[in-house]
């Protein structure tokens, strides 16, 4: 055991730079992360001749404790060496190695593809030795083969071929010095760099530019292809280009040591070693790992995804401060994790309140330098793991650091499989649009790139060369002295800046709750920032605006019969109505109803066709003081008894229609009074409108309830007050102009019904009431000869739609308003072809909150969604998406839609416990009360 503490502490120490590391010291304490675990294992194994799993280091993290259990694993095995990797023969063809082939192949199907470029620019200041550093690019040019691989297929399958050691790194120079045009030309040189791809069949894979804009200032573009490269490979062209300059500058001999093995060996020897008992073991863990694993994340996007995949790309840094970093590490080490854990769980858990997944697949690149012998190699090495992370169950921060841990070190233990052969395996459903598996990576930066150090010259990194992703996004990260900092890469046909800006802050706010608090539930930590949270409580909520909130309905209707008494108020088939002779009519019924007994919040129903007796009977229902409660001729039986014993009318206003309907045994249970009779009782009442006052009837008593089955197939009777319909419909007389036709053809059952039938008798306009049993052909009819106004589902209206375009008739309507179910794309465009210059509205709005509380006028060009907004809050109404704990998401996430205003509902009839679960107090607005929908719903950017 001492001896394997000695080896242990030994490499340890080399690997951290430190003088010592003591027995009892502990793992989490010298600041380790997976990368130096790996490393650590890697050197060990060979020494002591049994392999050491990851999970054991994790387990027993005291370095005692760690050699105490080798130990054991050692009395319980045979000492053997492990397969090391040997050269292999040039002269037979050789073999790519998994991770080339896969690039081999994406190569061919976009042969002008740049983005598995991996760039280096830098800016040299100083006095630059140029036949030192030529020397010096083709020293590592000679010295690693993988360097000079290009890749033939004479007979389709590609194989390796090696450039000659003496060819030489090509550098093309330019001198921009007195150009007075220079720094512009600097940046045509560096994009012409960034985009020029690579012959993979001619080679060579890695090239360089050297550009002159003084005598002592040069820019150096080095530019690799990912497939014989990578971040660790990097890390040794720099560090190697140094000590060759240095040498070469001051005159001496190459000083590296010879490379016992090439990456072609690797190859040879992944092939071999990756096969049998093995390659079955790692197959059939990622096959259980990610077996049901969702397709795709779904993350708010700001525009909607292309049907091809964009690799174009921008990002924005990402700094943790010392004082977070130091909690990170903290955190870490309380709870047996690593920095690299800690932060990628943080990182699925801002990832799922914004997909609303609790299921989240993130790709992490492994450097899968697993092995001591190609620790300095340069080659495409690099695996990437796909790691599935469990957020289910409203874990606490330390429980998903445990779950994160597990995951991490199963998958690390299981690394060997290359990820082209993990996908082959799995077998995901495949899109052209997002990569397979998962479209969000972490990369963590284990400090491999070294600052390039050539003597008599300062080095300097230019721009942000970085305009390329490969997934939606990419956060890389590493620690920076004590900080950890990085860049959120994101691909820019899917985001815009301000929204990663956003998704940073996101996961700031989480890791500084995590640090404080590991007890607490992920999903209700904070996320938003205060501004943020101000903008989508406040900003996008204001809406106030004056409207007659004392007034009833009615009173407003008898406001515009004294404007104007003689106007149409309806028009039915042959017969016209003028608002005088409507009102009238209305008044006569209404002062009969109160003789009845009607009074303030009684419910009385309605069941008649569409017809001016409907428009009377509604009408005279509320200046009685009465809650309308529509009956549909039209529905079952069955359904209309339902109503009837729920509500418990004393009055019930029908025609024939509404009797047959009803049946004799439920006319037996309510007064009814025939709107149809000849000789009506009061025909002889006053023409006079009934005074409100008298009646005590306030805007705040019931104007109708209106039954709705929602999810649950029961009728619920929705109470909806006068003063929730006056906004509504002083909102719609100010948005619609309803001045002249307004087409009437939904069921009085339906509470879209109330726009048409109300909004254009409050502005001097007519109704033109469809026939019923033919709704279609009627409002067809009213379209072709041009009705100002149409309200319609959008299934009607596609149909509608279909049917004119067959026939080759043309529509000369206003304005479309379209509710009550979700709008295609499909059907505006086919609006849009049969009537270009229509309006068309499209609105959004729950029974239980009247008709409309969102709209959104469809542009005459629309974007590349599938589906058209519900837009945003009409007047005095304000909307909220929250999430399970009742808090708002972040911007563009997807939310529970909750909506509050006076437009809420009183609740449901005979219902308190629903109306208690679905009608909350707003936390947000003093005495406000909110419906909450059952809708999921997100903010676009334009605050749609």
């Amino acid at each position: 055991q001492g001896e394997v503490e000695t080896a242990l502490a030994a490499i340890w120490a080399e690997l951290l730079g430190l003088d010592r590391v003591g027995r009892h010291d502990h793992f989490f304490e010298l600041g380790g992360h997976s990368l130096l675990a790996v490393q650590l294992l890697s050197r060990l194994s060979p020494a002591v001749g049994v392999e050491v799993p990851l999970s054991t280091l994790f387990a027993r993290p005291v370095l005692c404790d760690l050699a105490e259990s080798i130990v054991e694993d050692l009395s319980r095995a045979d000492r053997k060496d492990l397969p090391a990797i040997v050269a292999v023969s040039r002269d037979e063809p050789l073999a790519l190695s998994f991770a080339q082939q896969r690039l081999w192949f994406l190569a061919q199907l976009d042969e002008a593809g740049t983005n598995y470029h991996i760039p280096l620019a830098l800016r040299l200041t100083g006095r630059l030795d140029r036949a030192a550093l030529q020397r010096s690019l083709d020293g590592v040019f000679a010295r690693h083969e993988a360097l000079r691989h290009v890749f033939v297929a004479p007979d389709g399958k590609p194989w390796v071929r090696i450039l000659p050691a003496d060819a030489g790194l090509p550098l093309v120079e330019h001198d921009l010095c007195g150009r007075a045009d220079a720094e512009a030309a600097l940046e045509d040189l560096c994009r012409e760099e960034a985009h020029t791809p690579f012959d993979l069949s001619r080679g060579p894979m890695i090239r360089a530019r050297l550009i002159r804009l003084s005598h002592e200032e040069h820019v150096f573009l080095l530019t690799q292809h990912h497939i014989v490269s990578d971040g660790w490979s990097m890390g040794v062209l720099v560090r190697e280009l140094g000590q060759l300059y240095r040498a070469f500058a001051g005159g001496h001999d190459d000083p590296l040591a010879p490379l016992g093995i090439q990456y072609a060996d690797y190859a040879a020897w992944q092939r071999q070693w990756l096969s049998g008992d093995r390659l079955q073991s790692q197959a059939r863990y990622w096959r259980e790992a990610l077996s049901g694993a969702p397709a795709c994340l779904a993350l708010p996007t700001d525009r909607p995804r292309p049907a091809q995949q964009s690799f174009a790309g921008a990002g924005v840094p990402v700094v943790i401060n010392r004082a977070l970093t130091r909690g990170l590490k903290r955190l870490a080490s309380q709870q047996g994790t690593t920095l690299f854990m800690t932060v990628l769980g943080a990182w699925a858990a801002v990832l799922s309140r914004l997909s609303g997944q609790d299921d989240i697949v993130i790709g992490v690149p492994s450097a899968n330098r697993g092995r001591r012998e190609i620790e300095e190699l340069i080659g495409f090495f690099v695996n990437t793991l796909a790691l599935r992370l469990d957020l289910s169950g409203a874990p606490s921060v330390a429980q998903l650091l445990e779950r994160t841990r597990r995951t991490a070190l199963a998958a690390q233990e299981h690394q060997d499989l290359p990820f082209e052969q993990v996908v082959e395996i799995v077998k995901p459903p495949r899109a052209l649009d997002h990569t397979p598996l998962f479209q969000v990576m972490l990369a963590w930066q284990n400090a491999t790139v070294e600052r390039l150090d050539l003597p008599g010259l300062a080095v300097e990194a230019v721009g942000n060369a970085y305009d390329q992703v490969k997934f939606d996004l990419e956060l890389s990260l590493g620690e920076s002295g004590e900080e950890l900092a990085g860049t959120l890469h994101y691909a820019t046909a899917l985001f815009d800046e301000a929204t990663i800006e956003r998704q940073r802050g996101y996961l700031l706010a989480l890791l500084r709750a995590m640090v404080a608090d590991a007890g607490q539930p992920v999903g209700r930590i904070e996320l938003l920032s205060r501004e943020e949270r101000t903008y989508l409580l406040e900003e996008l909520n204001r809406t106030e605006a004056d409207y007659p909130s004392h007034k009833c309905i009615h009173e407003l209707f008898e406001a515009q019969v004294r404007q104007g008494p003689d106007r149409v108020a309806l028009v039915h088939e042959a017969e016209a109505l003028s608002y005088g002779e409507l009102n009238a009519r209305a008044n006569r019924l209404a002062h009969h109803l109160i003789g009845l007994g009607v009074k303030p919040d009684q419910p009385v129903a309605i069941c008649v066709e569409r017809s001016p007796a409907m428009v009377v009977g509604v009408l005279a229902i509320l200046k009685a003081g009465g809650a309308y409660v529509p009956l549909d001729p039209a529905y079952p039986s069955a359904r209309l008894g339902q109503v009837l014993e729920d509500a418990a009318p004393q009055l019930l206003l029908c025609d024939a229609a509404g009797r047959a309907a009803l049946g004799a045994e439920a006319l037996g249970q309510v007064d009814v009074v025939d709107l149809d009779a000849a000789a009506p009782a009061w025909a002889g009442q006053t023409a006079q409108d009934p005074d409100p006052h008298a009646l005590g009837l306030t805007a705040r008593h019931l104007a109708y309830i209106i039954y709705t089955s929602g999810s649950t197939g029961t009728p619920k009777g929705v109470m909806v007050e006068h003063r929730g319909l006056v906004n509504h419909l002083d909102w719609a007389r100010k948005a619609y102009a309803p001045g002249s036709s307004f087409a009437v053809s939904l069921s009085l059952a339906f509470d879209a019904s109330v726009t048409s039938l109300f909004a254009p008798l409050l502005n001097g306009g007519h109704l033109e009431l469809v026939t019923g049993g033919d709704e279609i052909g009627g409002v067809k009819a009213k379209i072709i000869s041009g009705c100002g106004i149409i309200e319609i589902t959008p299934s009607y209206l596609d149909t509608l739609g279909q049917q004119m375009l067959a026939e080759r008739v043309t529509s000369q309507v206003g304005l479309f308003i379209v509710g009550g179910e979700a709008l295609s794309r499909s059907t505006v465009e086919l609006w849009r072809a049969i009537q270009p210059t229509a309006m068309m509205v499209n609105e959004y709005g729950p029974t239980e909150t009247i008709v409309a509380s969102l709209h959104y006028e469809v542009p005459a060009e629309l974007d590349g969604s599938a589906s058209i907004p519900i837009g945003r809050p009409i007047a005095n109404t304000r909307v909220y998406l929250l999430d399970a704990h009742g808090r708002p998401v972040p911007f563009g996430a997807a939310g529970e839609l909750y909506i509050g205003g006076v437009g809420v509902a009183r609740g449901y009839l005979n219902r308190p416990e629903l109306t208690a679960e679905r009608f909350i107090a707003s936390p947000f607005v003093a005495g406000d009360r909110l419906y909450r929908t059952g809708d999921l719903a997100r903010y676009l950017p334009d605050g749609n």
